[in-house]
C-alpha cells in the first residue's frame, strides 16, 4: 500500500498532540497507550469502544520496520521513466473491471455525478489505483498499527490523533475486526485515513451509515466528496495529450515557483498559461479545451515522447496522492474506462 504523505500532512496540522515528542525508547508502550486513552477519552470516545480496541494492544514491529523503510526526499535529478509505470498499472485486466464495475453501478453514478460534480470514471480509476476495486484492502488492525506508529515516535502528533480518530471511527458502531487496513492506518475502498473518513466520508445511498469498506454507493460518494472539497472543477478534463513544436523553447516555460508541498512533483510541470497561449506557442491539446482555461505542460519522458496539457483538476489528484506517476496513472485509467 503507498504512503499518502497528503493526508498525512493535512492530519498533522489539523491535530497537534499536548504529550512531549519523545522516542519509543523514552517510554513503554503501555505506558504510553495510557496517555492516548486518556486523551482518547477527554475527546469523548466512550469506555466500551475504548476497552475494545485497546485489549491485548501489543507493538507491531513489523508496522515499524516498513515505516522506517520508506524512502526519503531523492537529491538525484533524473527521474523514472513514466511510460513503464503506466504499461504495469493501466493494464488491460485494470481496464476491464473498471468498465465491469463501472456498468455495474450505472443508477449510483449518475446521482453522484449530478450531486458531487465529479465524473464516474475518475472516481473507479481511484477504486481501481487504491484496492483493485475491493480485492485486496489490507489486513492489518489498524487500532495496533496506529498505536504502534505513535509510540514509535518518529511521527507522533500525527499518528497520535490518528489512533483517536479511529476510536471515534469505531464508536460509530464499527468492530475492531471491521477496522483492518493498510500497515500505515488507511482503510476500506478508498484508503481513506480516519481523520478523513470523520470529514468526508458519505452516506451515498441513505441508509444512515458511510460503509466505505462493502457498500459501492457509499464508497463512491466518499471519493467524490474528497474531490469535491478539494477543488475539483466540473465539465473540466484532468488534462489532454498535446502536440508539441520541435522548436519549442523549454526554458522559457519552467516553472520558477518552488512548491511548498511535494516540490519534486510538481518541479517537473511548466508554468500555467491559458489554452490559447499554448496553442500560440505551438502546443495543441488533441482534445477540446476552452481557450480561457489555465493549463500546465508535461512531457515525463522528455521530448519526442507523450506530452500532455494538465488542469487544474489534475492537481486534484494529486491531493489523494502526490505523485506524477499516480496521478497521470488515474487520468489515463479513467480515460479508458470511459472510452
Amino acid at each position: 500500500m503507498i504512503f499518502r504523505p497528503i493526508f498525512l500532512v493535512a492530519a498533522a496540522i489539523l491535530v497537534m498532540s499536548p504529550i512531549a515528542p519523545a522516542k519509543s525508547q523514552d517510554i513503554s508502550f503501555d505506558a504510553y497507550l495510557q496517555l492516548m486513552i486518556a486523551k482518547a477519552r477527554a475527546e469523548g470516545v466512550s469506555e466500551r469502544t475504548i476497552d475494545r480496541m485497546t485489549v491485548g494492544l501489543t507493538p507491531n514491529q513489523r508496522v515499524i520496520e516498513l515505516d522506517r523503510g520508506q524512502p526519503g526526499s531523492p537529491t538525484r535529478t533524473g527521474y523514472p521513466a513514466l511510460a513503464p509505470y503506466i504499461d504495469t498499472h493501466v493494464n488491460p485486466t485494470r481496464i476491464s473491471r473498471g468498465r465491469s464495475m463501472y456498468n455495474a453501478t450505472r443508477s449510483i453514478n449518475r446521482r453522484i455525478e449530478q450531486q458531487y460534480g465529479v465524473p464516474a470514471e475518475i472516481l473507479m480509476a481511484i477504486w481501481g489505483h487504491e484496492t483493485n476495486y475491493g480485492g485486496y484492502k489490507g489486513n492489518f488492525d489498524l487500532s495496533r498499527s496506529l498505536a504502534t506508529l505513535a509510540w514509535e515516535g518518529r511521527r507522533r502528533d500525527l499518528f497520535e490523533s490518528e489512533w483517536i480518530a479511529l476510536l471515534k471511527v469505531a464508536d460509530r458502531g464499527y468492530s475492531r475486526s471491521d477496522l483492518v487496513g493498510s500497515w500505515a492506518g488507511a482503510f476500506g475502498n478508498p484508503q481513506f485515513l480516519p481523520s478523513v473518513y470523520l470529514r468526508l466520508a458519505t452516506d451515498g445511498d441513505g441508509d444512515g451509515r458511510a460503509d466505505i469498506f462493502n457498500n459501492r454507493a457509499d464508497t463512491l460518494a466518499s471519493i467524490a466528496r474528497y474531490f469535491q472539497d478539494a477543488g475539483w472543477r466540473s465539465g473540466q478534463p484532468w488534462g489532454v495529450r498535446a502536440t508539441v513544436p520541435a522548436d519549442l523553447d523549454r526554458r522559457a516555460i519552467e516553472n520558477k515557483i518552488v512548491a511548498p508541498v511535494c516540490p519534486r512533483v510538481h518541479e517537473r510541470h511548466s508554468q500555467w498559461k491559458t489554452v490559447a497561449e499554448w496553442r500560440e506557442l505551438g502546443v495543441r491539446p488533441h482534445k477540446y479545451l476552452a481557450d480561457d482555461v489555465m493549463a500546465s505542460f508535461f512531457q515525463p519522458d522528455g521530448p519526442g515522447k507523450n506530452a500532455w496539457l494538465l488542469t487544474a483538476n489534475y492537481r486534484v489528484i494529486l491531493e489523494y496522492n502526490c505523485s506524477n506517476y499516480y496521478a497521470m496513472s488515474v487520468g489515463l485509467l479513467a480515460d479508458e474506462i470511459a472510452n
